[in-house]
Formats: C-alpha cells, sequence, structure tokens
C-alpha cells in the first residue's frame, strides 16, 4: 500500500480521518495513564512514557509504519511487566481497556493504509503479550486467560476489518487511475483525430493544385506554338514531378485516413459557406448576427477551410456553453489577411452545459499555427466569449 506523503493534498475525508484519530489517541492516553497510575500501580512517569508509545503508535503508523510497529512493540511487551496484577481478576491483564483499544486501533490503521503484511506485525506483538506476560508472572496466569481470549478473537476481527478495507482502498485507486487514463487516453485520441482532419483538409486542396499543374505542364506543348524542345522538356518534367507529387500526398492520405473513415466525396466547405452554416444555428432558435466582408480575389483553400472550421466551432462552443446568449460573427479579408471574430454575450440562463475538454479550440489553435496566423480566445471584461483569428492569405515568398 502506498504511505500518505506529507506533502500531499489532502481530501476532507482523510482531514476528518486524521482529527479523529488524534482526537482518539489524546482521548486514550488521558484515560491510560491515570487508570495504570492509580489502579494497577504503575509509576506515573513510566505510565504516562509507555502510554504514549502506545496511543501514538496509530498516528507514527501514517508515515513510518516500521518505526511505528517498534514503538508500539516495546511499549506494548513492557507495560503489562511494570503493573500491580489484581489478582482478584477485578481490572483486565495484561491488557487494561484503553491500551486494547489502542492495540486495536493501531492493527486496524497500519492493515488499511500499508496492507496485511505490515498489519500482521503489531497483531502478532499484541497476542504475544497476552502470551508471555503471564510466563513471566507466573502467579498471575489465571487472570490472564480470559483477557487472552478477549485479545486475541477481536484483534483477528478488528486485523479481517483492516484487511477488506485495504482492498477496498486499492481498488478505488485503481478505478481512480484508469479513470485518469481514460480520459487522457481519449483527450490524446481526439487531437489526434483533428489533426488528421485537418491533415486530410490540407490534402484535398493541395492535390487540386497539384493536379492543376500537372494538368497545364502536360498540355503546354499543345497550347502553347513555337516551344522549344528545351522548354517542352521542362514542362514534361514540371509535369512528372507534380504526378510524383500526388502519388505520394494519396499514399500518405491512406496513412492517415484509418479504416472507419470513409472517404469525403463532398467539396470541402468555404468562406462562401459561412452564411449557410450561420441560418442552420439560427434555425435552432439562437440569434446570430453575420458581417461577411470579402476580397474580391478569394483567399487560398487551405485559408478558406480554416476560416469555415474556426467560424463553425466558435459557434458550437457558443451554443453549448452559453444557451440563450446573442452570438456575433465577423469576418473580413483585406489587406492580404482574413479576420475572424465570433462573440458571445453572457448565458442568460443559470445551468450552462460545461462538458468537452476544450479539443475544439485545440484544433482551432492548430490551425491557425499551421497557416501562420494568431489566435486568442478567452472571456472579455464586460461578460461573454470572444474567439478571435487572424490568418495571412499569402506565405512569405522565398528570395
Amino acid at each position: 500500500m502506498t504511505e500518505i506523503p506529507r506533502s500531499a493534498p489532502r481530501t476532507r475525508s482523510q482531514i476528518l480521518g486524521l482529527v479523529a484519530l488524534a482526537v482518539t489517541g489524546v482521548a486514550l492516553f488521558s484515560v491510560l495513564v491515570p487508570l495504570h497510575a492509580v489502579f494497577y500501580g504503575t509509576p506515573l512517569p513510566l505510565a504516562m512514557l509507555l502510554g504514549a508509545g502506545v496511543c501514538a503508535a496509530p498516528w507514527i503508523s501514517l508515515t513510518r509504519p516500521r518505526t511505528a510497529i517498534v514503538v508500539f512493540g516495546v511499549t506494548a511487551l513492557v507495560l503489562p511487566l511494570v503493573v500491580s496484577v489484581p489478582h482478584d481478576g477485578a481490572w483486565p491483564w495484561p491488557w487494561s481497556v484503553p491500551a486494547m483499544i489502542a492495540f486495536l486501533v493501531f492493527v486496524l490503521v497500519i492493515t488499511t493504509l500499508h496492507g496485511w503484511r505490515l498489519g500482521r506485525w503489531p497483531w502478532a506483538i499484541g497476542n504475544l503479550g497476552s502470551l508471555v506476560a503471564p510466563l513471566i508472572i507466573t502467579d498471575a496466569a489465571p487472570a490472564a486467560t480470559a483477557n487472552l481470549i478477549v485479545t486475541a478473537s477481536i484483534s483477528t476481527a478488528v486485523l479481517l476489518i483492516g484487511v477488506l478495507l485495504a482492498g477496498r482502498i486499492r481498488l478505488n485507486e485503481q478505478l481512480t487511475r484508469e479513470r485518469e487514463l481514460t480520459a487522457s487516453e481519449q483527450s490524446r485520441r481526439m487531437l489526434v483525430e483533428e489533426r488528421t482532419r485537418i491533415a486530410r483538409e490540407l490534402h484535398d486542396v493541395l492535390a487540386h493544385s497539384m493536379s492543376v499543374i500537372q494538368v497545364q505542364a502536360s498540355t503546354a506543348r499543345y497550347r502553347l506554338a513555337d516551344l522549344s524542345d528545351e522548354t517542352v522538356q521542362e514542362f514534361d518534367d514540371i509535369a512528372a514531378s507534380a504526378r510524383a507529387s500526388l502519388r505520394e500526398m494519396r499514399r500518405l492520405l491512406g496513412v492517415l485516413r484509418t479504416e472507419e473513415q470513409a472517404p469525403e466525396l463532398a467539396p470541402q466547405q468555404g468562406m462562401a459557406d459561412i452564411p449557410d452554416l450561420v441560418d442552420s444555428v439560427r434555425r435552432a432558435g439562437v440569434q446570430v448576427g453575420l458581417s461577411l466582408a470579402v476580397m474580391t480575389t478569394p483567399p487560398p483553400a487551405g485559408v478558406q477551410i480554416a476560416v469555415y472550421r474556426i467560424v463553425q466551432e466558435a459557434l458550437s462552443n457558443a451554443v453549448r456553453h452559453a444557451p440563450g446568449a446573442v452570438i456575433e460573427v465577423r469576418v473580413e479579408a483585406r489587406d492580404g489577411q482574413v479576420t475572424i471574430r465570433v462573440h458571445n454575450t453572457t448565458s442568460p440562463e443559470q445551468t450552462v452545459d460545461a462538458s468537452g475538454a476544450g479539443h475544439g479550440l485545440r484544433g482551432i489553435r492548430e490551425r491557425v499555427a499551421l497557416l501562420g496566423g494568431t489566435v486568442t480566445v478567452g472571456a472579455d471584461p464586460a461578460g461573454g466569449w470572444t474567439v478571435a483569428a487572424t490568418l495571412p492569405t499569402a506565405g512569405e515568398e522565398s528570395p
């Protein structure tokens, strides 16, 4: 079993358990010391020293179980030997009532937290004390018979209870680890799926461009007159390179697409499809405003797909996490860049769906980073939530 680290943050139930254990130890010590000093004839300093060892052992076992076993073993074996044995059987011996309770608490705590392999040692030491003391003080042996039977029976039952509790705790810890592992794997899987989706979309865009290049280069000799042999050969080389690139991209797409994913035959959405996307959200009863300003020359296909996906994910998050809020979508394409801003006001409803783990926002950041843009996501000072991104429509040309 895992020991409780001193610096680890504790839950409320653990804190309550520690408080209960401390209160129990103090109460037992407060009863054991005067009881042994008055009725068992133990010298007060010795009663305090041995009582502290017996009552503090459960607390010590939280972080140092082996040290606690040694402390308990020494005090438990010595304590019955420094008393005036009640021959009339009026008081239990060799275990007094508070000492026996401290013994049972120790067995329960150390078995529950550290397993039966350590818990068997204090159980064996306690019962051994019940046997050794009558052998040393022989004239009191008859008075110890009933005490031995009670001690062995109750301590064995407590040991079994501790074993059951330890198994339950270990099972809960395993379930917690499995849940954390499952959540981590799901997060990783969703991130990989989003990246794969982005890669497939970029493949479609690049494949279209490479196909155009290949067709233009292959037909150049028929479309253009008076081409030299060197120029024709150059166009043929370009066409061959384009065909090779297409083959490599198709091979890459085959790796990225799993068996469960059917090829997407419909064309990829772009900025022209954003009004339809907004209309579909409006039909669901959501108030959405749209401002769409595009350039005369549309941005590249890869940028358009990214813009559409960013708006789509931002709208989905706003509908999911802020039901009833007003949403404003603004897309502007000018000065060599596309600016996207999706803002929703504060949700008027008290209950907000907070499910999800931010995988959509990760996908937005992946797309923006891939295109060399910037993105900011966060709450507004006046309330609500804003997703803002800027994408360049053309990359820097190589010198």
